[in-house]
């Protein structure tokens, strides 16, 4: 069992972000997710990033910081779209992460202070042909992100629709969210039961190996060169 901190996207707290929420807790995970528009929705995508515009990208940060205030340290922080921002932030600055998936988007490393926090799991989601997230360069992001650090992860989904986990939206993918589902469960249920720490521990006992190993060949051949 994982806990996490899920931020919705632009359109607000939907039925979608609630549902996706709710199947998370039906899989044995604790899930808190925050209204970051006390209460506001919106019908398309447009309309929720003007109202964000209009309440300010650094209040909506604030408004994601404080949902974190009073929640353990060591839990993993996740987004949609706008919701990457507060997601991302907290898993850079607040320590004890145990990982951060983010959905549709992705932030450079600098806007939060530099770089990612070492040994923390990263899983990025994002369609290959999202116009917004190209058009943004989330999309250049995530892969920089996939490229340069070894705890990341990039799933790109065929298509080019933004928010496609979210069942309530016109973008909704059935086919690319049930994939998105299942591959952002696993993470959590890795994230849950320490499988991800337990891998790391063991990837680095076995590199520890490894140069003892070659260093033991080392001495060896030497003292046969002295004896020669």
């Amino acid at each position: 069992m994982a806990e996490l901190l899920l931020f919705h996207h632009s359109q607000g707290l939907t039925a979608g972000c609630l549902s996706f929420a709710a199947e998370l807790r039906a899989a044995g995970h604790v899930v808190h997710a925050p209204d970051l528009y006390d209460g506001k929705t919106f019908a398309t995508l447009d309309d929720g990033i003007a109202y964000a515009g209009q309440v300010g990208f650094d209040t909506i940060l604030e408004r994601g910081r404080l949902a974190a205030d009073g929640l353990p340290s060591e839990i993993v922080y996740a987004g949609f779209s706008l919701g990457v921002m507060p997601a991302q932030m907290l898993a850079q600055t607040r320590p004890g992460a145990k990982g951060a998936v983010l959905f549709h988007a992705a932030v450079p490393t600098s806007a939060f202070g530099g770089a990612w926090p070492q040994g923390v799991p990263l899983q990025i989601h994002i369609m290959e042909a999202d116009e917004l997230a190209v058009r943004e360069g989330d999309l250049d992001v995530a892969r920089e992100l996939a490229e340069k650090l070894e705890s990341a992860e990039l799933f790109l989904y065929p298509g080019d629709r933004h928010l496609f986990a979210d069942d309530s939206l016109p973008d909704f993918d059935e086919s690319a969210a049930t994939l998105l589902r299942q591959r952002a469960l696993g993470f959590f249920d890795a994230s849950g039961s320490g499988e991800r720490s337990e891998a790391r521990q063991r990837v680095r006992g076995s590199r520890r190996n490894v140069r003892r190993r070659a260093a033991a060949r080392e001495s060896r051949v030497r003292s046969q060169r002295q004896r020669g």
